[in-house]
């Protein structure tokens, strides 16, 4: 009976990310914002030990990405790209869409 009452797990951590994700196709809540809640939701999920799900570094990487901050959009990433190497056309598609100039500004193509 024990079994019955205990909380599943969930594989991955989602945190807010649902509702960020949703805030950014809305344009409800800034980017600003959003990478705020999704880093500190990244430090939750490690001190849980858990695992982010899949796109939630992508999708830290294209905020970053719009607030011109091209050093954590490439870090972000690459990070979903090795987490979730099924990712890596997608991922390979955001790093030709937000190309760097030579001065380290992100450019949407």
């Amino acid at each position: 009976m024990s079994g019955c009452a205990s909380k599943p797990q969930t594989l991955f951590y989602w945190g807010d990310y649902q509702r960020q994700v949703y805030g950014h196709f809305t344009k409800d809540i800034g980017p600003d914002e959003q990478i705020t809640k999704l880093e500190a939701g990244l430090e939750k999920a490690r001190a849980s030990g858990q695992s982010v799900a899949p796109g939630y570094h992508a999708h830290l990487g294209i905020l970053y990405a719009q607030t011109e901050r091209a050093d954590q959009m490439r870090k972000y990433f690459e990070a979903e790209k090795s987490l979730y190497p099924e990712s890596a056309a997608y991922v390979d598609f955001l790093l030709r869409k937000f190309k760097q100039d030579n001065k380290g500004q992100v450019n949407a193509i």
